[in-house]
């Protein structure tokens, strides 16, 4: 499909525009995007593939904020790249992803010029802040087994898919948690007919 297409509130002039400007890149699974401290040259668009934005401690765990997907920005990077600042997050492809970046001497121009990058600009803050509101939530107000089946629900609805292909350590990374936590309460979600458990995936079962 042709990027342009995944787009069709863009002005012709701004599609023009970034055809010129922006710049292809694919990013294969597991590669990283952005790390955190990294100075921002280009802001992020996902063509297709998705991006996992997480924070990352000291000691190298990883705390999931959200996914971004075909025809979504980095909220983050966009921020930073308006602000010249450096980044405050991570952001890894989580399959072999394709995007396009935009090099930050563009914003000011984008911002300025076309209606409709601006609209892009403040709807990709607005989604991102209730994804934000979301994982307060779930930090604050659900119990560990709570969080666990709203992570699994968001993941399956973020790809489409039912079966989860992530092991109990990446679910734990995720959740800030340690996979022996993670691994007995899939169990109990198993015994619940929630879930079927495979090597290294989780199913969600219809309810």
């Amino acid at each position: 499909m042709n990027w342009k297409e995944l787009f069709p509130q863009f002005q012709p002039e701004l599609l023009s525009t970034l055809e010129k400007e922006a710049v292809e890149k694919t990013f294969l699974a597991g590669e990283v995007i952005m790390r955190t401290g990294q100075y921002i040259k280009s802001t992020v668009i996902v063509l297709s593939g998705r991006i996992k934005i997480y924070r990352e401690n000291e000691g190298g765990g990883e705390f999931l904020i959200y996914y971004i997907g075909p025809g979504e920005a980095c909220a983050m990077s966009l921020i930073c790249a308006i602000q010249s600042q450096t980044s405050k997050i991570m952001a890894r492809a989580e399959e072999d992803t394709d995007v396009l970046m935009i090099p930050i001497q563009l914003m000011d121009e984008l911002m300025n010029k076309y209606k409709s990058w601006y609209q892009f600009v403040i709807e990709t803050y607005r989604m991102r802040f209730d994804e934000l509101l979301s994982v307060v939530d779930n930090i604050a107000f659900r119990n560990m087994d709570e969080r666990l089946e709203f992570y699994l629900k968001r993941h399956a609805e973020e790809t489409g898919k039912k079966r989860i292909e992530l092991s109990h350590q990446q679910i734990a990374d995720d959740l800030a948690t340690s996979r022996e936590v993670i691994s007995r309460l899939l169990k109990k979600m198993e015994q619940r007919k929630l879930v079927h458990l495979h090597r290294n995936a989780v199913e969600l079962l219809p309810q």
